[in-house]
């Protein structure tokens, strides 16, 4: 059994286990930090020498809504007093369910089993997401309102935004979240950036305005 992986290096070959085809050079689209972005590129990386991104990304995907949908799932995965070996059989059969899974993505999780980190499932899966992101040239766009916008709205700032220099030439990916304590306005989120045009923000510029000149 592998030991616990210390270097991205250590973990690729754990993922692209059984495979006797040469290496080819894989270029990651984003660089990721931490320990789940670090296994999210080892499988990236593993994954793209396979031929099989699409496949992975499919079974992730199919995993990650079982678990949206059942919140017992992440109790399961996160659970310290459960064997690594009765979580592994667990999620193989969770992936049964959407078909038959990638070699790669079965991997994968025999790899986190064995370094004991399958509690980290949700957080890997969500890392990988961000990678094919960037790997097809999309650019998350994120827009706050205090009720839910429709969708000419939410087009006509995509469009707006799109002609800027924020979208970076990328596909922008639209989604409204709901939140009624911004009070009116919106906070729109483009990437790593975010215009805040919100009335609760504007109301503590306000305050402390007024704060500041007593």
């Amino acid at each position: 059994m592998a030991s616990r992986f210390t270097r991205l290096t250590t973990v690729v070959p754990q993922l692209a286990r059984g495979y006797a085809a040469p290496a080819k050079t894989v270029k990651v689209p984003v660089t990721l930090f931490g320990l789940n972005g670090r296994y999210a590129t080892a499988l990236y990386s593993a994954a793209a020498r396979q031929n099989a991104l699409d496949a992975v990304e499919k079974d992730l995907k199919a995993l990650d809504a079982l678990v949206v949908k059942d919140k017992g799932v992440q109790a399961f995965l996160e659970n310290p007093t459960i064997n690594r070996k009765v979580k592994l059989d667990g999620i193989n059969a969770l992936l049964s369910k959407a078909g038959k899974p990638s070699e790669v993505t079965k991997n994968l999780f025999e790899t986190l089993s064995e370094n004991g980190r399958l509690d980290q499932t949700t957080k890997v899966i969500s890392s990988f997401a961000e990678l094919m992101s960037a790997h097809r040239n999309e650019l998350s766009l994120v827009i706050t309102s205090t009720k839910e916008l429709d969708k000419a709205t939410l087009n006509k700032i995509a469009e707006s935004l799109q002609k800027s220099g924020l979208s970076e030439g990328k596909k922008l990916l639209v989604s409204n979240k709901v939140k009624a304590d911004i009070l009116g306005g919106l906070l729109v989120e483009i990437g790593d950036k975010s215009i805040d045009l919100t009335v609760s923000t504007r109301l503590a510029k306000l305050n402390k305005l007024v704060t500041d000149s007593i």
